[in-house]
């Protein structure tokens, strides 16, 4: 039992966490690009949910935002009710793990409760009338554990977390297929590799390492930095979700990976490289900033994502090799600091005061 959205059908679709880093660049894409959709954004707006990050489509005509917590029942019950929402594009997470060793119960809450909850109201809103209903679940590599140096991920790899962010994940996405499985529900899962590009919150690796490389702070890297992470550039990203959200198998799911593997030390290596060229510095002066720290807890050795079923099923590529995707990232960052410095400062939260507080 399949069903494949068309993008000509007129659809209504709930997006949460969509001021987020992968959430933005997500709304943005099916609001540009499917002007004759209804996309509503939901996001609680927490430290990570910045609405200027959608400045640029605030105002179109067929985008809506909401703020509330996934978790929040009785407003997800409202919005499936009063939206007739056909499509649900499921972002919101909390998603740092360094949180999540100090704070493993709000990673239950959003990540966990939160998906039981949007599934619950969309398996209540739909009423087993499936068609052209998909229920899309974005999900994370990190769930099925760490990688020796060699082997890959598939989509039948068997889970293995080893956070409590990702023991989170792994969680909501068992929740997910146990709603296709029991009552039906059309679903659709991705796991994705790391991400990066414009918009990343700056406690992530690599736009923590650009803001420092600016202010000439250190540069903490983990351990000796050998951990390997294979990266995804955020655009290519969300190209896959609309793809496989068109097109994908319901009850499937589909691994996203860059193709991408560095360790931390010569990701920033090459970091540091691009930026000295960029900001005229002497080549080598900003590797002359890093700084190894104490290992995090659990800390994965190495992630790698084959993606061959999503290339052989779907037709998708990554678009960008990493020092491509990295150059550009650079310099989006150098060309908004304003925007990182009221990230870094909290200023950006006073946004959602100035759009919706003055209506």
């Amino acid at each position: 039992m399949y069903f494949y959205p068309s993008k000509f059908i007129m659809q209504t679709l709930l997006i949460t966490g969509g001021a987020g880093f992968i959430g933005s660049h997500l709304t943005r894409l099916f609001v540009q690009k499917y002007p004759h959709y209804k996309i509503i954004n939901l996001d609680a707006l927490t430290y990570a949910g910045n609405l200027s990050n959608l400045k640029d489509i605030e105002n179109a005509p067929n985008y809506f935002f909401v703020k509330g917590d996934v978790a929040d029942a009785a407003l997800v019950n409202k919005l499936f009710a009063e939206h007739s929402i056909t499509g649900v594009l499921h972002c919101a997470a909390e998603s740092h793990v360094d949180r999540s060793i100090s704070d493993p119960l709000a990673f239950v809450k959003t990540n966990v409760v939160g998906t039981a909850t949007l599934l619950l109201a969309a398996k209540e809103s739909w009423k087993a009338d499936y068609s052209n209903k998909v229920f899309y679940h974005i999900s994370t590599d990190e769930v099925y554990g760490s990688l020796g140096s060699t082997g890959f991920f598939y989509e039948n790899t068997a889970y293995d977390p080893r956070s409590p962010y990702s023991a989170s994940k792994a969680s909501s996405d068992h929740f997910v297929r146990a709603f296709y499985h029991t009552y039906g529900l059309p679903v659709k899962i991705s796991n994705c590799s790391n991400n990066y590009g414009p918009y990343h919150f700056p406690e992530k690796l690599i736009p923590l390492s650009i803001n420092n490389i600016i202010q000439n702070k250190p540069l903490p890297i983990y351990g000796k930095g050998e951990n390997v992470r294979d990266w995804l550039f955020v655009e290519d990203h969300v190209r896959a979700i609309d793809i496989i959200y068109h097109k994908g198998k319901i009850g499937e799911t589909y691994n996203i990976g860059g193709h991408n593997e560095w360790t931390n030390l010569n990701l920033i290596k090459e970091l540091c490289r691009q930026m000295d060229q960029k900001l005229g510095r002497e080549a080598g002066s900003s590797e002359k900033l890093i700084s190894f720290v104490k290992d995090r807890a659990g800390h994965d050795l190495r992630y790698a994502i084959d993606a061959t079923k999503l290339k052989d099923e779907l037709g998708w590529m990554p678009s960008l090799q990493f020092e491509e995707g990295l150059n550009k990232t650079i310099d989006w960052y150098l060309s908004n600091q304003q925007w990182l410095s009221d990230v870094v400062s909290g200023h950006y939260a006073d946004y959602y005061e100035e759009q919706y507080h003055k209506r």
